[in-house]
């Protein structure tokens, strides 16, 4: 067991990212579960704290194996894992049935989550993805893609825990990729925390009102289309 808790996985966290400039960087956690290991690096560094909304598609069967993941704006992105989908004998109809789901739960949470909240530009700033792991790393990929289109200037993921091929195929995807632990037997990631419970939307909006977002400046529409 690797964590007390996401809070103690974010403060271990952050002491490897604490030289990054928070002027001229963004937190963006996937929530609900990444939020409050990204709420503790964005503390630390002094940066503007904000979500990155992707959803995991999960077999039918079995939803915790990804078969993909999507990430929503304009032209959602959706990522597929192709070795999941041969495996579980996926059709075309079951994996768009499940994406329609996922796209549908992501809209509830951006209305949930950010109503009436402007994005965080991260155009031309070095953003920093933060999740409290990774298994398959279909959902980060979906979002590391999704966020491509608002060209920030370098991608960080960071992550507690993820196996060493998850990370590797990261490395391909994101500019870097900070990871504290790399367990060559790897079952899930809640193994890897004492506490490991589910996070409440209350949590969620709670968290993100004590990191107000900047004062609008120019250019703040580059967002829009993505949470």
């Amino acid at each position: 067991m690797s964590f007390v808790d996401r809070i103690e996985a974010g403060r271990r966290l952050a002491d490897a990212l604490e030289t990054y400039d928070g002027k001229e960087t963004v937190v963006l956690a996937l929530p609900r579960g990444g939020l409050p290991v990204a709420a503790e690096v964005a503390a630390r560094i002094g940066s503007p704290l904000d979500l990155l909304i992707v959803r995991k598609i999960g077999v039918p069967y079995q939803p915790e194996l990804a078969m993909g993941a999507v990430v929503d704006g304009d032209a959602p992105v959706v990522v597929r894992n192709e070795d999941v989908i041969r495996q579980a004998e996926i059709t075309q109809a079951e994996f768009d049935r499940v994406r329609d789901h996922e796209l549908a739960e992501i809209e509830r949470r951006r209305a949930r989550y950010l109503a009436g909240r402007q994005p965080v530009e991260v155009k031309d700033r070095t953003v920093i993805v933060v999740d409290d792991g990774i298994a398959t790393g279909a959902t980060v990929r979906a979002a590391i893609r999704g966020l491509r289109r608002r060209k920030p200037r370098e991608i960080v993921l960071a992550v507690p825990v993820a196996p060493p091929d998850t990370v590797a195929m990261l490395e391909k995807e994101a500019d870097r990729v900070v990871c504290l632990e790399q367990p060559s037997f790897f079952q899930a990631i809640g193994l890897h925390y004492r506490d490991f419970r589910q996070i409440s939307d209350e949590e969620v909006i709670a968290t993100l009102a004590a990191f107000p977002p900047p004062v609008a400046s120019k250019g703040d529409g580059e967002g829009k289309d993505q949470a």
